[in-house]
């Protein structure tokens, strides 16, 4: 059953939804960017009701400022109140003992940063987003892992000969990736990856490999060194290029994946 949920949040009115369901693990989804509750397409109220019909709750909630929540938006890092007071009312409408948070983009990272003062016991965090670039091009491991694609390719080098390749922005993304030096961790990256380090609740981070900020987190990951430490953190990739999962094959391997860290969470 779905239902429409009002309650507080800082001197505001969220609204969520409800899909209802026996279960005692609860999944919370936060929308990420300035996406509505209902996601992309209505990709997480489909999503939600194929949980629901599985036997697991789903709540999901419009932040402050956007959708049918009132208040002023002031993005996902001043979104804490938001989650928490969204964590709070789920468990008391669903009596549920266990609370998951799902989250994609910005809202992976939100709930990297809030989950703990939110109670929320376990993560699923996808293409979490660390920093915005400087510039419109891809991130420069993206960029380095698309020329290496297209280099095995024959048809990018036909396309090259026959003049259908944009020179100016390939020598862009040369001279992006040409900057070998390393670079310090950004302040954003360095407390989602201390958050994620530290806290030993089971975190399951889903990238989708062909996705420029799957592979931007990926790589910023592997330099700093922490994946082989933490045996509570679990990659899964999915070959896909899509953000937000929105192919029929990338849906399934979505919903395949949460239903798996769900039973892996649940008590």
């Amino acid at each position: 059953m779905r239902r429409l949920i009002t309650f507080p949040c800082a001197g505001d009115i969220l609204v969520g939804t409800l899909d209802a369901a026996k279960g005692t693990t609860g999944l919370l989804i936060v929308s990420g960017g300035n996406e509505i509750r209902a996601g992309a397409h209505r990709g997480m109220a489909s999503l939600a009701a194929q949980l629901a019909a599985a036997g697991i709750p789903v709540f999901r909630f419009d932040r402050r400022g956007v959708g049918d929540s009132s208040g002023e938006n002031r993005g996902f890092a001043e979104s804490a109140p938001d989650i928490a007071a969204a964590a709070a009312t789920f468990c008391a409408e669903a009596g549920i003992t266990r609370l998951v948070g799902f989250g994609n983009c910005d809202a992976a990272t939100a709930l990297a940063l809030f989950h703990c003062t939110a109670g929320i016991d376990a993560l699923i965090l996808a293409n979490p987003w660390l920093a915005d670039e400087r510039d419109a091009l891809p991130p420069a491991e993206a960029i380095k892992a698309r020329y290496a694609a297209r280099l095995r390719d024959p048809r990018e080098w036909m396309r090259l000969l026959r003049g259908g390749v944009n020179i100016k922005n390939v020598l862009r993304g040369l001279r992006k990736i040409s900057n070998i030096e390393p670079q310090e961790q950004d302040e954003l990256t360095a407390q989602v990856f201390a958050s994620l380090a530290v806290d030993p609740s089971p975190i399951t981070i889903l990238l989708a490999d062909r996705d420029n900020t799957a592979i931007a987190f990926r790589a910023a990951w592997d330099a700093a060194g922490i994946a082989a430490e933490n045996t509570h953190i679990r990659f899964e990739h999915c070959n896909s290029a899509s953000h937000s999962f929105a192919g029929a094959a990338d849906k399934v391997w979505l919903f395949d994946q949460i239903s798996a860290a769900l039973s892996r969470t649940a008590r």
